[in-house]
Order: C-alpha cells, then structure tokens, then sequence
C-alpha cells in the first residue's frame, strides 16, 4: 500500500511539474548579462576589424549562456526544484532554436560582408527564443522578449544607428532592466 501512495505522489508532482512555469528565470543573473553586454560593447566598438569586432561579441554571446546557466541552476537549486523539469524542458526548446538560427546567419552574414545586420538579427532572434522559451515561464519573460524582438526590428529597419549603442542599450540595458523586475518580483 505504501509503495502504491508513493508512485500516486510521484506521478501527482511529475504532473504538476510539467503544468508549472518556469520560474529559473535568473534575474541577478540577467543583470549580470546586462552588464557584461554593457562591456562588449565599449570593447567591441573600439576593434579595429570586423573579425575582432565579432570576436568580442561571440565571446560575449558564450559568457552570457554561462551566466544564464549558472544563475538558473543557482535559482531552480535555491528553490530545491530541478533545473529540468518540464517547464525548464519547455523553456530550453522554445530558446533553442531562435540562438540556433542566430548563430547559423551570423556565420552567413559576416561571410557576405554584411556584419552591419548582425545586431539586429541577433535581437530579433534572441527576441524570438525568450518568447517563446517564455511561454513556459512567468508573465514578464515573454514580454522581456518581445522587448528584444521590437529592438531587433528597430535595428534592421533604422540601421544607421551604430550597431554597438544599439548592442548596448538593448542586450544590457534590457537585461538590467528586466533582470531587476525578475530578481525583486520572482526572487532572485
């Protein structure tokens, strides 16, 4: 009888994890993002070459997937919840394939010579993953990530902005900025 209750239980909180949202989201973690976009982009915008300008920033794009990473574990071990749960899971492939995508026309656009594009697509694909990674999340991911998607948007139809103030304002201003709302709102 004991085991029967046991495996009723475990199937009750399975089902309950998998319904859940994801709340991993880290926050200080995204401030901390933020902040080092902030330094990409004054590095960045003082590179010589196109090479070394996509350098510091794909540097910047693995430093960022790091903290995220780290800060969500941190989070999800905080609140003793696995960090993959199904909502983690659900989150994880909504994002996924937008920084995917990302990563593929990067390789396609520097090649072509049109490194200029590059801030906006990569907003607007970020964009695209925290919406739809966000989904399984708390209300203020997705429009976190509609914030990037309309940034992104921007970038491409207002290119003579410079890319690296765009980079900033948007990767570390929103970032801090919603990074701050997650971590006082939804703890940490």
């Amino acid at each position: 009888m004991h085991a029967r209750a046991m495996d009723n239980l475990r199937y009750i909180r399975q089902t309950i994890e998998r319904a859940g949202s994801f709340t991993a989201v880290p926050g200080i973690g995204g401030m901390l993002m933020g902040s080092t976009a902030l330094a990409a982009a004054w590095i960045a915008s003082h590179q010589p070459t196109p090479a070394r300008w996509l350098a510091v920033w794909a540097g910047e794009a693995f430093l960022a997937i790091a903290i995220g990473i780290a800060g969500a574990a941190l989070k999800s071990r905080r609140a003793n919840l696995p960090l993959l749960s199904g909502p983690g899971c659900k989150f994880v492939a909504g994002f996924a394939p937008a920084l995917l995508a990302g990563a593929l026309l990067t390789a396609v656009l520097f090649r072509a010579g049109q490194f200029p594009l590059l801030g906006g697509v990569w907003l607007l694909l970020y964009g695209a993953g925290v919406v739809s990674g966000g989904a399984a999340s708390v209300k203020v991911v997705p429009l976190m990530g509609a914030c990037f998607m309309a940034a992104g948007a921007a970038a491409l139809i207002w290119p003579a902005t410079g890319v690296d103030a765009v980079l900033a304002a948007s990767f570390g201003g929103l970032h801090v900025l919603f990074g701050t709302v997650i971590a006082v709102k939804y703890g940490g």
